[in-house]
């Protein structure tokens, strides 16, 4: 890979070998497809094993294990050290000094992990009274080791848009750790099969990708040089993915502390059915972003900004066309698809859904600020997201139960949008024309679901 930026390989007009722009943005496209159908493929396979564990496991243990879910993904985001962004931006992202560097870096990050997570066991089953978690977490736990072990390999992969292999990798792996809860849970009937299936998934994932991706295998290795810019650039990262943890888990992080773990485990049902869209775009968003506005960003070209804007809107119009579905439908899916005990859950992935859409349309501008290495820009964008999130959640749950903290949800991914316009403008990212068209759509959309499904938002609100 070049040493320098995008304009090292331009032509004498600034812009890429027609060529080669269209050999990446066909990678992109063709790897943004298989990913989402990949995640699709996923959730589809955790939707059939929902289906199943509410069958043989009570409500109360789904909301026992979001809260499991709460501190292992808290644990990890708090302490993220960008290796993923630094490997896929850096121009050492190809040397094997510099990988083996990064992988050491996780496999240290994955043991301290597990110990903050068996630490924090006792006093999170005090905290929520729920004494299941102070058995559960030190297990759950020990996939948070098992990962810091993934090979750099995976994030090789990412970097040149080759996803081919490392998603199909990574779906068996999520099909061995959804199989061994189900049969688990079938033959014990017990929480602990869901705790258990996440470790021995963490477990395939490793296994596969070691075995079958291409590459060397990485080694114990400490290279100064590389080991400052991972951290430099990763100590942005790091605050970055702390504000992340609020705007991913806050919502149950909060609502913990305001309903049952029954009803808790209501609402994650409804939470799983309704973000679904959003989780499958995100994921697209952050493999393939980077890469294209490393090497060939809009303001270079006019065709590259062509390119762009054709990408976004049809990510953003489908994902607001899917959670739009989800809002209207997810009444209708919970009564088909669970039994009665989970009959609230469709109410709450209408309004789930409903508070989602005005994020859709500043998706993917991120990406951006890291492709040009502004870890700081990133950071200041997420922890005003994060505060201005949180902050409209608590007010909203207090006051006015579950209903209301979603609609200030909702309220404060409107609010900053300007602030992801101002760091996509500053990187040379943003389009107007792409926000005027989701804009539009998005408020008709939000129109047409209050309109339809008032009844059921209301029911929401104590």
């Amino acid at each position: 890979m070049r040493a320098g930026g995008a304009s090292d390989r331009q032509d004498g007009e600034g812009t890429p070998p027609q060529g080669e722009a269209s050999g990446l943005f066909a990678r992109a496209l063709s790897g943004g497809a298989l990913t989402a159908g990949a995640y699709a493929f996923t959730q589809a396979m955790r939707l059939g094993s929902n289906l199943i564990l509410t069958r043989l496991l009570f409500p109360e243990a789904f909301g026992i294990m979001a809260l499991v879910t709460v501190v292992l993904v808290g644990l990890q985001m708090f302490s993220d050290a960008g290796i993923g962004p630094a490997i896929a931006r850096s121009p050492r992202g190809d040397e094997r000094d510099f990988l083996d560097t990064a992988w050491t870096v996780n496999v240290i990050r994955g043991g301290l992990l597990w110990v903050l997570a068996s630490a924090l066991a006792l006093p999170m089953a005090w905290a929520y009274d729920a004494p299941d978690l102070a058995m559960l977490l030190p297990v759950a736990g020990l996939s948070l080791l098992i990962a810091g072990f993934d090979p750099t390999r995976i994030d090789t992969a990412n970097r040149h848009l080759l996803l081919g292999r490392v998603t199909l990798l990574d779906l068996a792996a999520q099909a061995a750790g959804i199989l061994s809860m189900v049969t688990l849970a079938w033959a014990t009937g017990s929480i602990w099969a869901l705790a258990v299936g996440a470790v021995l998934g963490a477990g395939a994932k490793l296994l596969f990708t070691s075995l079958w991706l291409p590459g060397p295998a990485n080694r114990f290795r400490w290279e100064r040089a590389a080991a400052s810019e991972l951290l430099n650039f990763g100590k942005w990262i790091l605050l970055s993915t702390a504000c992340g943890f609020m705007l991913s888990q806050g919502d149950k992080a909060i609502l913990g502390f305001h309903l049952s773990m029954g009803e808790l485990g209501i609402y994650n049902i409804g939470y799983f059915l309704a973000s679904f869209p959003m989780l499958v775009a995100g994921t697209v968003a952050g493999r393939i972003m980077i890469p294209l506005y490393r090497d060939h960003p809009p303001l270079a070209s006019a065709r590259n900004a062509q390119r762009m804007r054709r990408l976004k809107l049809g990510l953003s119009v489908s994902v607001l066309l899917l959670l739009a579905l989800m809002a209207l439908a997810g009444e209708a899916l919970v009564g088909i698809l669970y039994d009665a005990r989970y009959l609230a859950a469709g109410a709450m992935a209408t309004a789930v859904a409903l508070a989602l859409m005005p994020s859709v349309v500043g998706m993917g501008y991120d990406q951006a600020a890291l492709a040009a290495g502004d870890g700081r820009g990133f950071f200041l964008l997420l922890a005003a997201k994060a505060a201005l999130q949180t902050l409209a959640f608590l007010i909203g749950a207090q006051f006015w139960g579950v209903g209301g903290a979603l609609i200030g949800q909702g309220i404060a991914l409107a609010l900053a949008h300007p602030l992801i316009a101002w760091l996509a403008h500053r990187h040379g990212a943003w389009d107007a024309t792409h926000d005027m068209i989701a804009g539009a759509l998005a408020l008709a959309l939000i129109g047409l679901v209050w309109w339809a499904r008032a009844g059921e938002l209301a029911a929401l609100v104590p």
